[in-house]
């Protein structure tokens, strides 16, 4: 069978398995507090890796360029932005001084 090149890893589907792999540990570092800021910036970094995926990609789904990863890592990685970037507010907001 013939079957077997179309499972093969392209660099696109590597790429984009890099940046949902990106996006996940940044939406993983969620867990601690401390860490919102390295969730915004390795949020960042997985929705620019699937952004430029996506651009890059010359066909669609099935063909071998990640494009279905690159919109998996988009998506990721934008959550992984707005998450981080609520939980730092909500963060400045409890350390902010009360008027009283």
């Amino acid at each position: 069978m013939v079957l077997s090149a179309a499972y093969e890893m392209t660099s696109g589907r590597l790429w984009s398995l890099v940046g949902v792999f990106v996006g996940a540990v940044g939406l993983l570092a969620l867990t601690r507090r401390r860490w919102s800021l390295w969730t915004v910036v390795l949020g960042a970094a997985g929705a620019a890796i699937g952004l430029v995926v996506v651009l890059m990609a010359q066909g669609g789904p099935g063909t071998g360029y990640g494009i279905v990863g690159g919109y998996v890592s988009l998506v990721v990685g934008l959550v992984a932005v707005v998450l981080g970037r609520l939980v730092r507010r909500k963060a400045a907001r409890a350390a902010a001084p009360r008027a009283s």
